[in-house]
Formats: C-alpha cells, structure tokens, sequence
C-alpha cells in the first residue's frame, strides 16, 4: 500500500472515531439533558378546599435523583430533572370545605420522564385523618433455642392518637390481600375503580358499643396468642410476654389454649365466617398489609351474606374470595413487606399507605414502632392530660421506626382499666 492511500485510511478511520464519539456525546447529551415536569392533581375529596401545602417528590430510586416541591395551587412545574424511570408521589393533609381534615396521597410508579417539558396527571384520594391508629407491629417472629421458626409471638398494638375517647367496640381488623408483597398485582373488577381494598381475613373487636374505650394516649395490644412467649414451654428467645395482651386471636387450638385475654371475633375468611382448619392466626413473617376500619353507623357491611361485597382477583384461577372493603371506611393502614429491595412492590392504594415499612428479616425479634411526634425544639409533643401524640403523615415509611426490639405499650402508654390481667 503505497503513503497516500495510507495516509487516507488513517484520516478515515480519525474521522470515524471522532464521528462515533460526537454522536455518543450528542445521544448522552440527549439522555441526561435536564428537563421540566409539570405536575397536576385531582382530588378524589368532596369539598376540597384546595391542594395548596400538598408536597410533590419525584425519585428515581435506581439512579439515587430525588426531587421535592410544595404545592400553591393545582398545578406545580420540578425542574432540573434528570431524565429516567421515576416514582411521583404527592402526599400532605388538607381540609375539606366543612373543616375536616384528610390526608391526601397518589402517585404514579415507573413513570418514563424523557421528553423536554412532561405533563404527569396525578389522581389523589383523601382519607380523614384517624383517631385510632397502629402503634406497633411486631410480625417476623423469633428463633428458638431448637428448631428454626417460632411465630406465635406476634403482635398488633392498637393506640388512641386523638383528644376524645374512643370506643374499640365494632371497630375491624384485617391483613389485606396480596398476603405477601408483589410486583405482579392482582387485577380486580374494573368497577371497582379504587374504591376498595380487599381483606384475605377480617376480624372485628367485641363490644356493644362502649364496652371497650381508649383514653386519649391509652392502647391495646392484640396478641396472635396471648400468653408469656419467653416461657420454657413456648420459646425462651422470644422478646415478648403477652399475657398481660387485651385481646387476642383464639383460633381454638387445644395445644395453645384460650388465654385471659379477650377474644377477638372472627368475621371473614374465603367467603365465610368460619375460621377454617388453620391451627393459628398467622400473618406472614415477611410483612403483610394490615388495617383497622369502623363501618358507618347508617351503613351494613356483610361480606359473607352480601356477595356483592366479595371480589376475585382476576389474574389467577383461584376461587379464594377476599372481602371489599370500602376505602372510606379505613382508619389507619400499614404496609410492611420483606426488605428494601421490596418498596417498589407496593400492594395496596397509596391513599391507604403512601409508603411501607420493614424489619428487613424473618424470625429476627424486630417490630416497627410508631415514631413519637417532636415539637421544633425535639420535644415529645402531648396532649393537655399528658398523651404522647405519634407521628401519623399515613406514609409508613416516615412515620415508623424499624428493627426496635417489640414492647407492649412501649412508652408507658396506658392500659385501659376494662384489662382485667393487670
């Protein structure tokens, strides 16, 4: 090959590399060219004053871009965004026209922001803010000395977070379906249109009416089986005696026999009110979703007998019948799933639950526990006879502490006086 043939196959391949690399800067230039997201709500509330004071977050978790804005209207423009795959959430409390105040929550997952300028249309739902709330979760169980799974410890603690007596009387619980977190949702009825979330078991405290009451600041423990779980007999690992719980779910198993505790009542479980052949009432290990809701009194909610508050989870075969019930009926809900990797398996309205949270571990002796609310000078906010008001932005993720060793009535939060083991 004689010089000036290569002195042109040089000057062609130069040109290739810096024509390569131009296009490649050009194509990046293109992918993380910042750009602006405008942001519009609409408000599932009857009434609602305004969205003013509601806060938007933009996140890409997988990239670690995160971005913030308070609302002044309907409408709020984020810019300086990285293109990429993002969660919006919006969340906050606002007041309806009569006064009553909701916490307001929605977001849109895997949302693709490429284009220069995006329009994302956020549907929110309203929920008032609850009276009673949970104030402890401990479900991963424990390990004992022999064998590797003990799980009858579990426990729900149940707390008075306003400034009126409440009554427990009539008020339901539930863990909520996916029994476990998912990335593959279930489809329900298109009629259903969030409307509802939808119960696998559903269980109902006792009472007439004001049997039961909590004083502003006081709780209840419901125990999975209410008795001293560090006893030789059961699991000496365990961290927790639950003998002195309030109620308890008695499934009627002669090997773990009806403690003093009082009974919860068994409501709901495929279609019927028969418990069914389990041994225990267990939620799962890894975390479930788990909420307490009151029906209206000018309502009847019957999921066994009415057929049209039953639903089917679309997406599989199955015939297990889960439970509508209606959204508006929630107080208070909390979603717990496995570990980190799992906040983007969210099974459940973020109206209900606009974040999750997690021991991060099976059979590790942990619970989540309700933060404590902090005036601006760290001290624990109260009520006027002495109450510790807990944190509660309906955001799991925000409002609970992980991985603390459990502890009924932790705090020194009251015991009601109707407790007759104390």
């Amino acid at each position: 090959m004689n010089k000036f043939k290569q002195y042109i196959l040089i000057a062609i391949t130069l040109l290739s590399n810096i024509s390569c690399d131009k296009f490649n800067e050009a194509d990046e230039a293109e992918k993380t060219a910042p750009l602006e997201v405008s942001i519009t709500v609409d408000i599932d509330v009857p009434n609602m004053a305004s969205s003013e004071g509601l806060v938007v977050k933009v996140v890409n978790n997988a990239e670690g871009y995160s971005y913030k804005k308070e609302f002044t209207g309907e409408h709020v423009s984020v810019k300086d965004v990285i293109p990429g795959i993002y969660t919006i959430s919006v969340s906050g409390t606002a007041k309806d026209t009569s006064g009553t105040e909701y916490y307001i929550n929605g977001n849109s997952v895997n949302q693709a922001l490429y284009d220069d300028i995006v329009n994302v249309k956020i549907n929110l739902q309203g929920l008032k803010v609850s009276p009673l709330v949970f104030k402890e979760i401990y479900y991963c169980g424990s390990r004992p000395p022999v064998g590797f799974s003990y799980f009858r410890d579990q426990f729900y603690e149940i707390y008075n977070n306003s400034n009126e007596v409440q009554y427990l009387d009539g008020v339901y619980m539930a863990h909520l379906y996916p029994t476990n977190a998912t990335r593959e949702l279930p489809v329900w009825p298109e009629a259903d249109a969030n409307k509802y979330c939808y119960g696998e078991r559903v269980w109902k405290f006792p009472g007439t009416g004001k049997d039961y009451p909590l004083q502003p600041g006081e709780s209840a423990v419901v125990a999975q089986f209410a008795a001293n779980h560090k006893l030789e007999i059961y699991n000496p690992n365990s961290p927790v005696d639950c003998s002195h719980a309030e109620f308890e779910f008695n499934m009627n198993n002669a090997n773990f026999p009806d403690q003093p505790a009082i009974d919860m009542v068994h409501v709901y479980n495929n279609g019927k009110a028969e418990m069914g052949s389990a041994p225990q009432y267990l939620t799962p290990v890894f975390g479930s979703a788990y909420a307490i809701f009151r029906v209206p009194a000018d309502e009847k909610w019957d999921p066994v007998n009415d057929m049209s508050l039953q639903a089917d989870d679309l997406s599989t075969s199955d015939e297990e019948h889960k439970a509508r019930i209606p959204i508006k009926y929630i107080l208070d809900a909390v979603e717990a799933v496995n570990d980190d990797s799992y906040t983007d398996a969210k099974r459940i309205p973020a109206v209900l639950d606009a974040g999750v949270t997690t021991v991060g571990s099976i059979y590790c002796s942990l619970a989540v526990a309700r933060k404590v609310s902090l005036t601006d000078d760290g001290e624990i906010m109260r009520r006027s006879n002495g109450a510790i008001i807990f944190q509660d932005t309906n955001n799991s993720t925000e409002d609970f502490e992980r991985g603390v060793v459990p502890e009924p009535h932790r705090y020194g939060t009251g015991v009601p006086f109707w407790n007759a083991t104390y």
